[in-house]
């Protein structure tokens, strides 16, 4: 039963001596850069004498693909 025991309690120190050279090595995360499509915008302004202003935002990328929207306001 003493052998055991020894044998037992000699493993366990073996193998808490392992535990004390795990090396946990952690790569830095990558840099993810992204850069916005290039665009040109044109903003129109525009009122009238009947108090209405409107804004106008024309808004086209390389691909070609182009977005307006007009907002007014009329007090």
């Amino acid at each position: 039963m003493i052998k055991i025991m020894l044998i037992a309690a000699t493993m366990l120190g073996a193998g808490s001596a392992y535990a004390d050279e795990v090396i946990i090595h952690r790569d830095a995360p990558r840099e993810v850069v992204v850069e916005p499509p290039a665009s040109s915008t044109t903003v129109e302004h525009r009122s009238s004498s009947d108090g209405c202003a409107t804004k106008s935002v024309h808004s086209e990328n390389d691909m070609g693909d182009s977005k307006t929207v007009t907002k007014s306001n009329c007090d």
